[in-house]
């Protein structure tokens, strides 16, 4: 007998009990995007979301736009009617009455004093009388007109024998000339702005008239004249009129010539 042990066989291992596990579920099938179509040439392509079909548009609701309209229509029409020009104060006129004066600004009738103003008013400057003129509004319903009417300095007698009064820009006014104002009259080219620039740079020389010639201006005095062909050097030499009373006076460009 051999003195060698038997070797045990390893024990089995104890069995537990079995538990089921089930695999995952296969993923959801991924349906692959629409190609998106090229654009063509010249084409715009826009990356904004489309906009949904029941986002509602104006172009839809026609209506809206006409109540807005209509809303609209009516406020103006209420200012006018619930704000008419209701007093109208004309200072400045003299040779125009204030009738006329509202007249050339619109004012006839009952206009609608919001909308009243500059624009309204122009037509005052299409009358030759008025050289300015000032609008001024208060609320609720007054308008002040302050005009600048021209003066009457001399009459011009045109080459048909025609007189008529003349402003000192040389704006011909309509109406009876004063008899008392100085002539300008002549012949030739007419010259009426330089015969009325000199008539007012020699206002202290008690001027009676003024002719024109394709040569130059005569200035006739009270007592005694003075000719230049020249407007500026007549101006410029002015002075020799109170150094030669009562002379006849020649102005050159050079110098003065003096005549009993």
């Amino acid at each position: 007998m051999n003195g060698d042990a038997p070797v045990p066989e390893p024990a089995a291992p104890k069995r537990r009990g079995n538990r089921r596990v089930d695999a995952p579920p296969p993923p959801p099938p991924v349906t692959p995007a629409a190609p998106t179509p090229e654009p063509h040439p010249g084409e715009q392509v826009s990356s904004a979301a489309p906009e949904p079909e029941h986002a509602p548009r104006l172009a839809r609701l026609p209506w809206k736009r006409a109540l807005g309209g209509l809303a609209l229509a009516g406020a103006l029409a209420a200012s006018w009617a619930l704000l008419p020009v209701r007093q109208v104060t004309v200072t400045g006129n003299r040779q125009l009455t204030s009738a006329e004066v509202q007249r050339l600004a619109g004012l006839h009738g009952s206009f609608g004093w919001l909308y009243f103003g500059a624009w309204k008013a122009r037509g005052l400057l299409g009358s030759p009388w008025v050289a300015a003129a000032q609008v001024t509004k208060h609320f609720p319903d007054r308008v002040e007109i302050q005009v600048t009417e021209r003066v009457p300095v001399a009459r011009w007698q045109d080459g048909g024998g025609q007189v008529r009064a003349l402003a000192a820009d040389g704006t011909l006014l309509p109406g009876v000339a004063p008899g008392a104002l100085p002539l300008i009259s002549g012949w030739g080219p007419e010259r009426r702005t330089e015969a009325v620039r000199v008539l007012t740079g020699l206002s202290g020389y008690n001027v009676k008239s003024v002719h024109y010639t394709p040569s130059g201006l005569r200035v006739k005095l009270a007592a005694g004249s003075v000719w230049s062909g020249d407007p500026e050097s007549l101006l410029k030499y002015a002075g020799s009129l109170s150094m030669y009373p009562n002379r006849h006076i020649n102005i050159y460009p050079w110098g003065v010539s003096v005549q009993e």
